[in-house]
């Protein structure tokens, strides 16, 4: 008398039968399909051991029911993605939910890499400078309006630059006669010292040092013969061809200031009202 060979679950005789073992017992082909098949997550139906089975995030699916929510179109060997556990094709996703390229105003493909500032979004390679047309993704930018610059254009179109050298003013500097300098640009005209920080006058549009403007134009005082500059005590009283520091503008017998009061010149003298009588 022969061995018995029956489905481990049901009994029933495998001789002549189809049947399938798991851990090297056997299981008839309707005893299998009941206890170790899959549910599909698209039909809710087993998926039968004759069928072939996708698996994606946790969840199985007949091949043919492994398809986008929305076209119906077969996944099992197109890209996809998954938006709220529905699965999607790369068209339908992009169409419905992906952003759009202020450039070029092509959506962003799954998986592609973007760049956003100020609410707006770039492909990598359409985030550039308004004027070298360079790649700003990896360097510094400066937004101008709705455009953008690299560092060297913004400064070369926009950044002031020196009145002397011509080079671009990055930061600080100083502005004579609505120009703007560099501070090491700034220099008298007579002696060649920076003036920034230093008391300065000009003559015409040229910038002089105290010392060399005294040197070079400035009126001489006729009690003390030095420079009237307008610097200090600047003050000075004027009368016909004559100037004087408004301390020397005293009388040239008693030495009493006379400004505000009535005077007489004699010659490059003048005299208050008492030495004169």
């Amino acid at each position: 008398m022969s061995d018995q060979f029956n489905c481990e679950n049901c009994n029933e005789s495998l001789y002549g039968r189809k049947y399938i073992q798991v851990d090297d017992v056997p299981h008839c082909v309707p005893c299998y399909d009941r206890l170790y098949a899959n549910v599909c997550q698209g039909c809710k139906e087993l998926i039968g051991h004759n069928s072939r089975e996708l698996y994606y995030d946790d969840h199985h699916y007949h091949e043919e029911c492994f398809r986008c929510s929305h076209c119906s179109r077969s996944l099992a060997n197109e890209p996809f993605t998954c938006q709220d556990e529905a699965l999607l094709c790369n068209d339908c996703y992009c169409s419905e939910f992906s952003s759009k390229c202020v450039a070029c105003n092509k959506t962003f493909m799954p998986g592609s890499k973007k760049l956003e500032y100020g609410g707006s979004t770039w492909h990598e390679e359409c985030f550039v400078c308004c004027v070298c047309q360079q790649s700003l993704g990896s360097q510094s930018f400066i937004p101008d309006k709705d455009q953008y610059y690299c560092v060297p254009c913004y400064e070369g179109r926009f950044a002031p630059r020196c009145s002397h050298c011509k080079q671009i003013l990055v930061q600080g500097g100083v502005t004579y006669q609505d120009e703007p300098w560099h501070r090491e640009c700034f220099l008298c005209t007579g002696c060649k010292m920076q003036l920034a920080g230093q008391p300065f006058t000009s003559q015409g549009d040229k910038p002089y040092c105290v010392k060399c403007f005294s040197r070079l134009y400035a009126q001489k005082c006729t009690a003390c013969n030095k420079a009237i500059t307008g610097f200090g005590d600047g003050k000075y009283v004027s009368f016909e061809d004559h100037q004087w520091h408004q301390s020397c503008f005293k009388c040239s017998g008693c030495s009493v200031s006379l400004v505000g009061a009535g005077f007489f010149p004699s010659g490059s003298k003048i005299l208050c009202k008492d030495c004169n009588n």
